[in-house]
């Protein structure tokens, strides 16, 4: 199903009085399926038609989760369709419930209308050239309200009059990277300009610590603990090792992602692949190539014999551009990264079942 299909068939079928067991809450809650060819590969998708009675503003939001995997808290990007489902606002907005438990609900749409201008009014130039400020979705109390406060930046649709799929598609990249940019923004605001963003500790029971709450091998931030050194990673990492997991599973290997400290192995027709994910933050592509490098040379020198050496291939969150490419292939490492057909990569990947097509 494409873009415009799944936003137009959601407008024209929703029903809040049917419940969340209609087809269109369905439609709401298959929306990874549909988006995550469209969205980092470490991201968090999520559509919802209300828990219970139907929600009178049904949405899908995308979250990074280094940032947050709820709508209740943190920045996030979200598509919103109006109450009277004639319009859906691609929206960065930002969660409300935290703030309302805190402050009470009229003043945590004022801190959420103040932030969302502070964030907006730091962007430079042009770079919100053409989006939208206000977005209506009908004004109701409640959620809907707190919506249309805590949006900073907005692309409005007409469900009658959708836009073609690749200007849906390119909005849509241009909105995850003005999220990324607003994360960005809103950090620097809240260190120079500390009146302007709230900030919400969070809640800690007792004197216990907050580790404990770690995961291994979940979306939930933890820390790896190797040779006396302490490596944390983020969710988004540990959503892009899940969910190129699951090819290779697809593709026939046998992979394991609970291999400590390594984040993941594979083995198909007798050959044994090593592999490190890298998240490219802020475009520091240069960085992840060199940390992944140091590091497969590491692991296989340390936890391999030297007769029995593997494969070495990294992973990444994103394009690494051909020059990289080529680096890591001198270096005898095979690279991947996510597109919005699947998985790219390097001739040595592509040859090796590792990747679809070459970069």
């Amino acid at each position: 199903m494409t873009l415009r299909d799944y936003l137009h068939t959601v407008a024209s079928t929703y029903d809040r009085t049917a419940g969340t067991g209609s087809p269109a809450a369905k439609l709401l809650r298959s929306a990874p399926s549909v988006f995550e060819p469209y969205i980092p590969a470490s991201y968090t998708i999520k559509g919802s038609a209300g828990n219970g009675a139907g929600a009178f503003c049904p949405w899908v939001s995308f979250f990074d989760p280094d940032e947050t995997t709820t709508a209740t808290r943190g920045m996030y990007l979200v598509y919103l369709f109006a109450e009277d489902m004639k319009t859906v606002s691609l929206s960065l907005n930002q969660g409300v419930t935290e703030l309302r438990e805190t402050f009470g609900a009229r003043e945590a749409e004022k801190r959420l209308r103040g932030e969302a201008a502070a964030i907006r009014d730091a962007f430079p130039g042009n770079m919100a050239g053409g989006l939208e400020d206000v977005i209506d979705l009908g004004g109701r109390s409640g959620l809907p309200r707190a919506y249309e406060a805590g949006n900073i930046l907005a692309r409005v649709y007409a469900i009658d009059s959708l836009p073609t799929e690749e200007v849906l598609k390119a909005d849509l990249r241009r909105m995850i990277q003005l999220y990324q940019d607003a994360l960005v923004l809103r950090e620097d605001l809240r260190s120079t300009t500390r009146e302007l963003i709230t900030t919400i500790k969070p809640k800690v029971i007792g004197d216990q610590d907050p580790l404990l709450y770690f995961a291994p091998k979940s979306d939930t931030e933890y820390v790896q603990k190797i040779t006396a050194r302490l490596i944390k990673k983020s969710r988004k990492h540990e959503t892009l090792v899940k969910r190129y997991g699951a090819f290779l599973a697809d593709a026939g290997f046998t992979a394991g992602t609970n291999v400590h400290p390594r984040d993941l192995v594979a083995r198909r027709d007798g050959d044994d692949w090593l592999i490190e994910a890298k998240v490219v933050r802020r475009g520091n592509v240069s960085h992840a190539v060199r940390e992944a490098i140091g590091q497969l040379a590491t692991y296989a020198f340390l936890l391999y014999p030297a007769e029995s050496q593997p494969h070495r291939m990294a992973l990444f969150t994103e394009a690494i551009g051909d020059v990289y490419v080529r680096l890591l292939s001198h270096q005898g490492i095979a690279s991947v990264w996510p597109t919005e057909d699947g998985w790219a990569g390097s001739p040595e990947a592509v040859n090796a079942g590792l990747a679809q097509k070459e970069a």
